[in-house]
């Protein structure tokens, strides 16, 4: 072959690989805070508020960070819930049910439906040494205790008799004023593998 042939030959060779480099298909992004956002696979995913577990496993995160994203995930799946003494539903719930019921289902955790006895779980822990999926416990005036999960960053989740489920600020006056306890009912790394499956624990009660 001719230097002008296999020049030639170079040419195309070298254009096919460019062209099937540039036609590949682009790996489907996971971000679900931006799944709405143009450009997006059409495909339907499932989020974590359909599913907090699936959400978070496989994703190399410390364990509060992943901890931290399923307890927001729950934040969600609850908002608008009201609050009802006594309810342990999506018709209306109070503070303790709802921890129960998030520990439960994101964590295989069953703790005490009431405040009294969840109190009494796990390590105490002091309020500079919070991390997410500790319990924060308050006093507020009246016969009852009041009970919150801390996701991180200074905020809790839990079921306000005011406004239902909602994320609220340990500084903010009211809650730092009546702030009681916390405790951890179990350590950051126990509660991912519950998490992510890798632990085939039974659910305590």
């Amino acid at each position: 072959m001719s230097r002008g042939g296999r020049s030639l030959l170079w040419a195309v060779t070298a254009s096919l690989a460019l062209s099937g480099c540039a036609t590949a298909p682009e790996a489907p992004v996971e971000d679900y805070f931006a799944r709405d956002l143009p450009g997006l696979p059409e495909a339907p995913r499932m989020s974590p508020v359909d599913n907090p577990i699936l959400a978070v496993r496989g994703l190399r995160q410390p364990p509060p960070a992943l901890i931290r994203r399923a307890l927001l995930a729950q934040h969600e799946r609850w908002l608008g819930t009201p609050y009802r003494l006594g309810g342990t539903g999506r018709g209306g719930i109070d503070c303790s049910a709802l921890v129960q019921r998030v520990f439960a289902d994101t964590f295989q955790l069953r703790l005490p439906r009431t405040t009294a006895r969840q109190v009494r779980r796990g390590e105490p822990v002091s309020r500079e040494a919070l991390r997410p999926g500790d319990l924060v416990f308050f006093r507020p005036p009246g016969p009852y205790r009041h009970v919150g999960i801390y996701v991180g960053e200074g905020r809790f989740l839990h079921a306000s008799t005011s406004q239902g489920v909602k994320l609220s600020s340990l500084d903010n006056r009211y809650w730092r004023r009546h702030y009681w306890q916390a405790r951890r009912p179990l350590d950051a790394v126990t509660l991912v593998r519950r998490l992510d499956g890798l632990a085939a624990a039974p659910r305590e009660g």
